[in-house]
């Protein structure tokens, strides 16, 4: 630590005098794929088994261990969480909805259970998206991002 700057080093923001409301927060991404990649999986003819039933486990896994990965985030009570999933043409689109009723907002993790979903979905499908070198030239997460967050109604 340079001893020449005033800074004061914390923790977790402390959130004991907030009140614990309700809590949802919508979250999506998607990963790029070949079609043949994206029919696969629509057919279940992956080598390594269900693609989106392993990554849907994956989500929820993740969700529940964001404070574990994400360091300043409180570790909070999960209500709920929905995963799904849309085919478009070329990818696979990861939708994740997370509720709670806490005293800070569920927005991280839902980025980080569709996250983990499109991680899975690389994983197991990786075989099928290499080129004769071994990369990946056409295979690409994207668009990860906060759909809406709310506080205090259900």
């Amino acid at each position: 630590m340079n001893s020449d700057r005033n800074e004061k080093l914390e923790g977790m923001v402390d959130i004991t005098e907030k009140p614990p409301v309700f809590r949802r927060a919508s979250a999506s991404g998607s990963i790029r794929l070949q079609e043949t990649t994206v029919e696969a999986i629509r057919l279940g003819q992956v080598k390594k088994g269900d693609v989106l039933a392993t990554a849907r486990l994956a989500a929820i896994l993740a969700a529940k261990d964001t404070p574990r990965l994400i360091p300043m985030c409180h570790p909070i009570p999960l209500t709920g969480l929905e995963v799904s999933f849309q085919f478009q043409p070329g990818r696979v689109e990861a939708s994740v909805n997370v509720t709670s009723v806490g005293r800070t907002g569920v927005e991280m993790e839902a980025l980080v259970a569709v996250s983990a979903a499109l991680l899975n979905v690389w994983d197991m499908v990786k075989y099928l998206e290499k080129d004769e070198s071994g990369n990946y030239p056409d295979t690409a997460i994207e668009e990860i991002r906060v759909i809406k967050k709310e506080k205090g109604r259900n």
